[in-house]
């Protein structure tokens, strides 16, 4: 595989990357006991790269055979992943009021920001000459 290929993953991992450092380093500045909760930060950052990698690759390919459909392609790999972080969410979810909802305001924060992710990069592959 060429640079031109790989650069939307490897940008993808080193964003990944720095996120993940910027996160840990705050959890450990303002103390908060990441033992508790119910998914490790370790997980939902490999869970939320691995879909926006797959997203990344559906849209690559997309854009190859038909470039018309790589917003409704988005659109739809979008509604899938929001699915899977549903069923992922869920037990979350069924915690009757916990005491501490910073796990939750994590999740919704992660998913917010690669969902920012993938849309910039939606937004350049559209923008793209053909």
């Amino acid at each position: 595989m060429n640079l031109k290929k790989s650069l939307p993953f490897l940008t993808l991992l080193a964003i990944s990357v720095l996120l993940f450092i910027i996160h840990k380093m705050v959890f450990y500045s303002l103390r908060i006991n990441q033992e508790t909760f119910y998914y490790s930060l370790e997980i939902l950052y490999l869970f939320f790269f691995s879909f926006s990698a797959i997203i990344f690759g559906v849209l690559l390919t997309i854009k190859k055979r038909s470039f018309d459909n790589v917003g409704m392609s988005f659109l739809l790999a979008t509604s899938i992943k929001m699915i899977f972080c549903y069923l992922i969410l869920r037990p979350l979810l069924q915690i009757p009021k916990p005491n501490d909802p910073t796990e939750r305001i994590n999740f919704f924060i992660l998913f917010i920001v690669f969902l920012t992710i993938e849309t910039l990069f939606t937004i350049r592959l559209v923008n793209e000459k053909k």
